[in-house]
Formats: structure tokens, C-alpha cells, sequence
């Protein structure tokens, strides 16, 4: 056996642990908290304005970002919606121990969900538990059709589906059928959104889904 495996092990496990006390607190705040992930240029940002925009006048809603900038938070800043910026350092995930330390940042107590957007990347965050109750996945129609069969760790993982960028389907050759199938054999009956952020379509089923689960959070705190 590879020495390096315990060691991998053991790491994780810090993780986990830190993760639980990560859940404890969004468990004690009575939110509802989500962990975007999904390749770079999929459409995490352009999803979380879509639904912040949407849910704003309904829910107190605060978002944290992965980045080692604050460009993507600009916009939500400027809606007011409590931000911040998790500094990665250019690491390829977000670990449990990144969202901890940024916690404080963000006032918990006032919310009804936390959006934690994830690194871009289609394999490392799927390892990384960050104490949340919702792992969304975005994929988008230019990406290909193919990448469950290919980052089956990630669509395995996700508790919600996001294809994206539904209106250029028939400019892409996508065949949804052939995704769906890739993404049900690794996780049967995943809830899944076809939509646009262009369009709008398929957004309110979507915002239809979170509002109940956001519901059910602060009905259960």
C-alpha cells in the first residue's frame, strides 16, 4: 500500500471533523446552506445572481466565494447581500477548514441561506466535505455531453443538478438523454433543472425546489 494513502486518511478526516462543526453552526443559525460546484465558465455566478435576484425580497441570503479575488461579489455587494471572499491561494477546492475560518464574516444568524461557491473544478471539490446540507452541481451544454462518465465522483456526490445553458442545445449537438442516463446510473433520481441563464427558462422549477427546501430548514430550526 502507497504511504501516501493514510496520510490522505488523515487529512480528510481533520476534514470531516471540521466540517461536522461547520454544520453544527449553519445547523444552530437555522439556514440552509449550499455548496456550488461545477467547471470554470459552467455558470456558478451567473446562477447565484439569477437566484439572489429572484429570492432577495423573500429570504436574507449571504454568499461566500472561492477565489483569490472578489470580482464574482462585486455584484451581489452592490445588492446589498452580506459577501465574502474566501482566499484559496490558488488551490484547486475548497476545504472544510476555508469555509470555518470565513464563517465569522458572515452574519449566520441573519440568514435563510448561505451559497458557498465553489473552485471551478470538475474533480477536486467532490473529495471535500464543507458542512453543508445541499451539494449543487452546475454543468453547462458546452461542456459536452459526456462529463458524467468522465468526473463520475462529482455527479455522484450531488444532491441537485444544474444543466445550464439549455439555449444553445441545438447549436451544441448536446444530447440531454445520453447526460441524464450518465448521471442516473451514478445517482438515481437526483433532482435536475434544465435552464438558461440567458433565457430565464427552467428557473422557476428551480427556485420553486429551493424555496421548499429553505422552507423546510426554517421550519425544522
Amino acid at each position: 500500500m502507497s504511504n501516501n494513502i493514510p496520510v490522505v486518511q488523515n487529512i480528510l478526516s481533520a476534514n470531516d471533523q471540521i466540517a461536522q462543526q461547520n454544520r453544527q453552526q449553519f445547523e444552530t443559525a437555522g439556514l440552509l446552506a449550499l455548496n456550488l460546484m461545477a467547471s470554470p465558465g459552467g455558470g456558478k455566478t451567473s446562477v447565484i445572481l439569477k437566484t439572489v435576484q429572484a429570492l432577495k425580497d423573500e429570504f436574507q441570503i449571504g454568499v461566500m466565494d472561492g477565489d483569490v479575488v472578489a470580482i464574482d461579489l462585486e455584484e451581489l455587494d452592490k445588492m446589498g447581500i452580506p459577501v465574502s471572499l474566501i482566499n484559496t491561494g490558488g488551490n484547486c477546492h475548497l476545504d472544510a477548514n476555508m469555509v470555518h475560518g470565513a464563517l465569522p464574516t458572515i452574519p449566520l444568524n441573519d440568514l435563510d441561506l448561505l451559497i458557498i461557491e465553489n473552485v471551478g473544478n470538475l474533480i477536486c471539490p467532490s473529495a471535500w466535505d464543507l458542512g453543508v446540507h445541499l451539494n449543487v452541481v452546475i454543468a453547462s451544454v458546452p461542456e459536452g455531453d459526456d462529463k458524467p462518465y468522465k468526473y463520475p465522483a462529482m455527479f455522484k456526490g450531488a444532491d441537485v443538478l444544474l444543466l445550464n445553458k439549455m439555449d444553445l442545445q441545438e447549436y451544441m449537438g448536446f444530447k440531454v438523454d445520453y447526460f441524464r442516463h450518465g448521471v442516473e446510473v451514478l445517482n438515481p433520481g437526483v433532482e435536475f433543472f434544465p435552464v438558461s441563464c440567458r433565457t430565464g427558462d427552467g428557473f422557476d422549477a428551480w427556485l420553486s425546489w429551493l424555496r421548499q427546501k429553505i422552507s423546510e430548514r426554517d421550519r425544522a430550526g
